[in-house]
């Protein structure tokens, strides 16, 4: 997902929906094969194209493939655990370790201008139409006409003419670019590149609606291993196992999300054996589990990071000298043990941390008040000055954070008043670019510093909401994305990473990590960049 993720985290707290239980309710027990998830709320939509709401991601990770992923490797810091290899690996084809999903072989050009991918053979759609190359092309057609984040996708990629996607043959499908770029393959392990079936689309569609946006509301049209089997928003989402499925058959032969708004009674639930999953409780209660005799959690590195948006057309954060003062008053370790219980680490790089070519070598910004002060005078600004910082009411760890963030700030005589935004405007407050500090959570699904940075720092990005501007940090993202060898890569994307750091648009706070709370007898979990659920990874043990 390119723009939205932050609604998974930031929404997880304070949706107002019914449940279907409540909490310690006893609830008959579920087959074997069936795993039950009490989630924050349940799908608004099921087309990552126009609707990223809470509990979307995962069901597009069930319902959908894309044409090749990530191969997954142990997490080195988690027993039991996969993660998707996302390093550079110059022995590869592309540089990348990756598998055939819907395609089944693939042959990149090597200045990165081209790759055909060639169609798996059996390969069926949830209502039983194979798979081609027309497949993929409709669904490129598709994101290259809409307004939503395959618009994006599709201008990361390069693609300005639907006809650079071309059907070569019934089963090979070739991406024809006029320049090279490093996202060649990259971008088709992301969510965000499902293949649909495009003969079902076609069926539904109408001239009111020619890409089937209302069928795909509620419906899908893909070649993933479950098919919807119920969705009643505001009370459960119920997902049914394709015995016809290509690939290995999951173990849960039905998933049921069910909608429990209350984080304490998903925990509550799940500690009296009603569901096997609870997802997004807040730091306090996992650490409430460590006790637990039937459940625990398995908490991972992510993509995600944690920091504030300096608003650099707003005085005085148009100085850099400010910017850096106020991250030298940031007390990380305070919010890393206190609010967050351990489960977040510092935030070191503009990039996440573990995408290759992360550097947090540039990362000066240890607890300092002296240095603050002295930064502060510099600028102008002995005495400190008065300002505001924005944070999301719906958003278990924000107001915590803005108080021990408020304390520090008063030791340089930053006068900070906290603005609590209702969870329901707060990225409205957000995409407007008018507060001077506003919190934000977000993580870029593709694993790569160009798309990374392009997306939080290049001026023309729609996210770079702290509204930084710099010219060789513009010249040098566009440089970077259009060079393949990545030595040379590597070269120009230290040299953004030195330089956003060193202007400072942003107050680095924490990476949180992904945690899932689960049934001890539940395992499986393999945790993917873009932060979701796949129901096929799990079994019952």
């Amino acid at each position: 997902m390119p723009i939205h993720r932050r609604h998974i985290l930031q929404g997880a707290a304070g949706l107002g929906a019914a449940t279907v239980a409540r909490p310690g309710e006893a609830l008959a027990a579920d087959p074997p094969r069936t795993m039950v998830i009490a989630s924050p709320a349940t799908p608004q939509g099921l087309d990552l194209e126009y609707d990223v709401s809470l509990g979307t991601v995962d069901a597009s990770g069930a319902l959908y493939d894309t044409l090749i992923a990530f191969k997954t490797v142990p997490d080195a810091a988690s027993p039991g655990v996969l993660r998707e290899d996302t390093g550079v690996h110059p022995e590869l084809p592309g540089g990348l370790a990756l598998e055939g999903r819907l395609a089944e072989s693939w042959e990149l050009s090597p200045d990165g201008t081209r790759v055909a991918f060639t169609m798996r053979q059996g390969v069926t759609s949830n209502w039983g139409n194979p798979l081609t190359a027309e497949d993929v092309k409709y669904s490129w057609d598709r994101r290259f006409h809409s307004k939503g984040n395959g618009a994006f996708m599709a201008r990361m990629l390069g693609i300005t003419d639907p006809a650079q996607v071309k059907v070569e043959s019934p089963q090979v499908v070739s991406f024809n670019l006029p320049r090279p770029t490093p996202l060649l393959l990259k971008l088709h392990c992301n969510l965000s590149a499902p293949i649909f079936d495009a003969a079902k689309m076609k069926s539904v569609a109408t001239s009111a609606d020619p890409w089937a946006v209302e069928f795909v509301k509620n419906n899908s049209a893909g070649f993933g291993p479950y098919a919807l089997g119920q969705l009643v928003r505001g009370q459960q989402a119920v997902f049914r196992a394709r015995p016809d499925y290509y690939g290995p058959k999951p173990f849960f032969d039905t998933v049921v999300m069910r909608e429990v708004p209350s984080s304490a009674s998903r925990l509550s639930l799940l500690q009296g054996g009603a569901v096997d999953m609870a997802q997004f409780l807040s730091p306090r209660e996992y650490m409430s589990m460590q006790s637990s005799p039937v459940a625990t959690y398995d908490a991972v590195a992510s993509s995600y990071a944690l920091w504030l948006e300096l608003n650099a057309k707003i005085k005085p954060f148009d100085n850099p000298k400010v910017r850096q003062a106020m991250n030298y008053l940031m007390p990380r370790e305070q919010v890393i043990k206190t609010v967050y219980y351990d489960l977040a680490n510092k935030q070191t790089a503009c990039i996440p941390e573990g995408y290759p070519m992360a550097d947090d070598s540039f990362y000066a910004y240890d607890e300092n008040v002296e240095t603050a002060k002295r930064l502060l005078t510099e600028a102008g600004f002995p005495d400190g000055f008065r300002t505001s910082i924005s944070y999301d009411a719906g958003n278990p760890v924000q107001e915590p954070i803005a108080l021990i963030y408020q304390t520090s700030l008063r030791r340089a005589g930053i006068d900070a008043v906290l603005d609590k935004l209702p969870a329901g405007v707060f990225y409205e407050n957000v995409s407007r670019r008018q507060k001077p500090i506003i919190f934000y959570l977000d993580s870029p699904w593709t694993p790569d510093p160009g798309y990374s940075t392009a997306l939080y720092f290049s001026s023309k990005s729609f996210v770079n909401y702290s509204n930084y501007e710099n010219a060789r940090v513009d010249e040098l993202i566009q440089q970077g994305m259009l060079v393949v060898d990545d030595n040379r890569r590597k070269e120009i994307f230290t040299e953004v990473q030195k330089i956003i750091m060193a202007e400072a648009p942003w107050v680095f706070m924490v990476y949180p990590k992904y945690a899932i709370a689960r049934k001890k007898n539940i395992a499986g979990l393999t945790y993917y960049t873009s932060n979701n659920l796949r129901f096929q990874d799990f079994r019952r043990v």
